[in-house]
Order: structure tokens, then sequence, then C-alpha cells
């Protein structure tokens, strides 16, 4: 009986396995599409008034349906180093001159970067215009996801412990809430399963607050609620998985 079901399951997934085997160019297949990206982005609203542009690195996984549906998820970090407004964050440990005096008596070392994440669900479509196959084409997506940044204070071998460990925290202004997302772009599928990617416009708009209980930089707790607005440019590529149908060859 044992060896009949495994037999069974084997015919059964040998069947699948030719059934399941397409060709890009001729039919809409369906996929899993694992994927990498990168984002420049260019800020506004609230955190607009805190960092400069950015930029994001990030992973996915997408599947793409039979009728060209696309379901999301994707991790991005966030990375930046332009602070603005750094005397009146570190007012209470800063020198006239604006220096950081550490625990040696010495100028401390130390750079200020933005540095984040937002986490990704969306869904859209791909529109097969202005492409050379039938899963290529203009892709829409829209979603929901959740979205932090903080400052972060790299002090060279913790000299001042003023702005260190602990401390830091008190500084770094870490936001963070819930964020909706939306990408307009072209998406490609070559027959060949590296020649894979994607690019165009993603926005996001984050509802942010506080999530330190006391800020230094004013004495107090910030109760305050932040919008804040992302536009980037973002290009990625993609390693679809799929079956692949054999190439055709044709003999006189």
């Amino acid at each position: 009986m044992l060896k009949r079901l495994l037999l069974l399951v084997v015919i059964s997934f040998s069947l699948m396995n030719l059934t399941a085997q397409f060709n890009v160019r001729d039919s809409i297949i369906g996929a899993f599409v694992p994927h990498v990206s990168y984002s420049y982005q260019f800020t506004s609203g609230d955190i607009a008034k805190r960092y400069g542009d950015n930029s994001t690195i990030g992973a996915g996984l997408r599947y793409k349906t039979k009728k060209n549906f696309i379901f999301s998820a994707d991790l991005n970090f966030i990375f930046g180093s332009d602070i603005k407004n750094t005397d009146s964050i570190l007012w209470m440990v800063l020198t006239k001159e604006e220096f950081i005096i550490d625990g040696n008596g010495t100028y401390a070392l130390y750079a200020l970067y933005e540095r984040g994440y937002n986490f990704n669900f969306s869904f859209g479509k791909i529109f097969p215009v202005f492409s050379p196959n039938p899963n290529s084409g203009l892709m829409v997506t829209a979603g929901l996801g959740y979205t932090v940044h903080r400052m972060k204070i790299d002090n060279q071998h913790r000299t001042a412990p003023q702005i260190s460990d602990d401390y830091a925290k008190g500084y770094d202004m870490l936001t963070g809430g819930l964020s909706l997302n939306q990408f307009i772009g072209y998406f490609y599928m070559g027959n060949s399963k590296f020649a894979n990617f994607y690019g165009g416009v993603e926005f996001h708009q984050a509802f942010t607050k506080s999530l330190r209980d006391w800020n230094f930089s004013t004495m107090q707790k910030d109760d305050n609620k932040y919008i804040d607005y992302f536009i980037g440019i973002k290009v990625g590529w993609m390693l679809p998985i799929y079956n692949r149908a054999p190439d055709k060859f044709y003999y006189n």
C-alpha cells in the first residue's frame, strides 16, 4: 500500500511539473518573485524638518498570478547622513564652539546618521502595454506598512558617555507608525530567469509619533503626531521561480 501511494505521488508530481512549464513569451504565468531593490528618496512633510534626502536598500517577495495581479511583501533599510538642526538637538552637551568634550577631556569624535526601516504589504496589477511579452508592462501597486526612523549617534570608541548607550536614546528622536505606499513603474520579465527587473516612482506617507518616553532636546515627552512623506526613484532586480518551457528546435 505504501509503495502504491509513493508511486501515485511521484506520478502526480511529474504530471504537475509537465503541465506547469511555461514560456514567458507566449503565455501569462504565475510565479513567486524574490527581489532586491535600491531607492533614492526625497523627503517632505514633518520628516523634512529633521532629515534631508536618503536612500533605501531592500528585499522582498512577490507573487504574480496568471492574471497579472501582484501580491507583495518587502522590507527596506533606510539610511542617510543629512541631519538638520543638530545644534538644537544636542544643545545640552555642546560647547559654545559646538564640540562635545569626551571622558578624556578632549574633543569627541562622532558622526550623525539617519537610520530606519519600512515594512510593506501591497497589491497591484501589471498591464501589458509597451511590453515584449504578456508578463511585462506597466505595474501599479498600493498597500499598507510600518515605518520607523531615528538619528544614530556614532561616537568613536564610545569615549563620550553623554551621547553613548542609553543616553543616546534621549537624542535619537526614534519615531514610527503606520504608513501607506504606492508605486507606478515598469515591470519586465524576460524569458531568461536572470533578465528581470523593475523600476519606477514610489510614494510613502507615514503617520508617526515618538517611540521614546523622554526627549533630551526639549526636556519633555514628545506627544506630537507627524506626517512624513517620501518620494523615491526605485529600481530592482528579480529572480522569478517557475518552470520554464524548453526552447523549441525545428529540423528540416
